[in-house]
């Protein structure tokens, strides 16, 4: 499956050990996860802002997803697409991958459901679907 993870699960993947690491660990073994510049830059920002992690750290951590998640270039997406302007950055990547799902904790993203066909799943919601079939 295409995937999309939005900087806030991301960030929580590394920032603790639970439920949006193991995701993440699951889903680069046996998904195909896509990333833009523009959420690798706000993971990056939130890792030291946010997170308070050393800011080598947080940037050996965007090498890490650099390395291992396909970029593309996020889509033009109307301003309108979404409550939050600062998700359609979010919206336009999944629409560039040609993504099967979204996955994010946002409450803007997971108030739309879906985006162009493209289901929007918390953490959660995805791995409950995975595990189940």
């Amino acid at each position: 499956m295409r995937l999309v993870f939005d900087a806030n699960v991301l960030v929580a993947a590394f920032a603790a050990r639970g439920l949006c690491a193991e995701l993440l660990e699951v889903c680069l073994a046996e998904h195909d996860l896509v990333i833009s510049a523009p959420i690798l830059v706000e993971t990056e920002s939130a890792l030291v802002c946010k997170i308070r992690l050393p800011a080598p750290r947080a940037t050996a951590i965007r090498r890490f997803l650099e390395e291992r998640l396909r970029s593309v270039a996020p889509a033009a997406v109307e301003g309108t697409a979404c409550r939050d302007p600062d998700d359609i950055v979010v919206l336009g990547t999944a629409a560039a991958a040609k993504a099967e799902c979204i996955v994010s904790g946002d409450k803007d993203l997971l108030h739309l459901g879906d985006f162009a066909g493209i289901p929007i799943f918390t953490p959660r919601q995805l791995w409950e679907r995975l595990r189940s079939g």
